[in-house]
């Protein structure tokens, strides 16, 4: 089985010095090798094109048999890196605290240590007021985007 370790390095040699970052790399027992990369920006199909060759070229396939794909993590995926807290900073998210406990609202602040949530807080017979809830990177079970229509 090839090593996530040895592909997380492969890519983080191609992506040093560019605005990409990696976000994950899985590799399951038959060799089947998914990378997600991303870009504060986004990133597009050409940039996982490169990533996917630069794999290639960097693995043998004559030692070992591999399946390999590369894309971005996808809206429904919740965050792995911090560098996905900075790209979506304005944007509305889902949090999941570790005690399973669901906030919704803008992302805010975000920082090396954590990052606000502005979401609304209805108390019984008072009305909706908008309030900023810190969080600790430790403290997030999950967070992702939420889609919302405009």
């Amino acid at each position: 089985m090839i090593e996530k370790a040895k592909i997380e390095k492969v890519v983080n040699d191609f992506i040093k010095g560019t605005e990409l970052f990696l976000v994950a790399v899985k590799v399951s027992s038959s060799n089947r090798i998914t990378v997600l990369a991303d870009s504060k920006k986004g990133i597009t199909i050409d940039e996982c094109v490169s990533i996917h060759r630069y794999i290639e070229k960097n693995l043998d396939r004559n030692k070992e048999d591999f399946e390999l794909q590369v894309s971005s993590p996808g809206l429904d995926v919740p965050f792995g890196v911090i560098e996905q807290y900075y790209k979506n900073e304005g944007e509305q998210i889902e949090v999941v605290d570790i005690e399973g406990t669901r906030f919704n609202g803008k992302l805010k602040n975000v920082t090396a240590g954590g990052f606000e949530l502005e979401t609304e807080i209805k108390i019984k017979g008072k009305p909706k007021e908008l309030k900023e809830i810190s969080f600790n990177y430790d403290d997030v079970k999950s967070a992702k985007i939420v889609l919302t229509i405009k």
